[in-house]
């Protein structure tokens, strides 16, 4: 599969790239692209013709599949595209977060707030004690530091712990007995509808 990235740019620049990569590309006057990073590899210079943007490297929220097609019917996949190169204007500030905050179309505007779960706060504590008593369990032990409290019974839990697995004969279900009408003994029922009406 390819590297490939997204390149978001300001509408001037666009204009200029899109310039520069028609087919009267001799005719323009930046004649140069050119994309720059620091040590960082988060932070850059983004070069067309003799002006300097400055760009910086932004992860996605979420990954974007690209494709590319030979017959206008037939899709084939080409890469995952995980990060986005921001370029802005000299004047504007650098973003201070590592990942970026929307999407690439307007559904996923504020992406991590509106359409991801947030993360649990956990006790990094009780984490590894989690951990630490599955360890256990799974090698044939037992739950070493397990609280009374915790089941709220105390012993009488341990007790219907012990007998959870005794089960209790099922008693014998008793018929409720309904009482005889003794209406319309033997006789077919009616309904006012099988009446007829001779007022007429």
């Amino acid at each position: 599969m390819d590297e490939q990235f997204i390149l978001r740019v300001p509408p001037s620049v666009a204009e200029r790239i899109n310039r520069l990569l028609s087919e009267n590309a001799s005719s323009s006057e930046d004649k140069s692209l050119d994309l720059e990073f620091s040590e960082d590899g988060r932070t850059g210079t983004f070069v067309i013709g003799n002006d300097r943007f400055p760009a910086s490297v932004l992860d996605l929220p979420c990954v974007v599949e690209s494709y590319k097609t030979y017959d206008d019917s037939a899709l084939v996949k080409t890469a995952d595209v995980g990060q986005m190169i921001l370029v802005r204007e000299s004047g504007e500030a650098s973003p201070d977060v590592v990942e970026y905050r929307h999407g690439l179309t307007p559904p996923l505007r504020d992406a991590r707030k509106r359409r991801f779960r947030r993360e649990p706060d956990l006790n990094p504590e009780l984490v590894q004690r989690v951990e630490k008593d599955l360890v256990n369990i799974m090698s044939g032990g037992t739950v070493e530091n397990l609280d009374a409290d915790v089941n709220g019974q105390g012993d009488a839990g341990d007790e219907n712990a012990r007998n959870a697995n005794k089960k209790a004969p099922p008693a014998a279900a008793a018929k409720p007995e309904v009482p005889d009408t003794g209406g319309n003994a033997g006789e077919p029922d009616g309904s006012d509808s099988d009446d007829s009406d001779d007022s007429m």
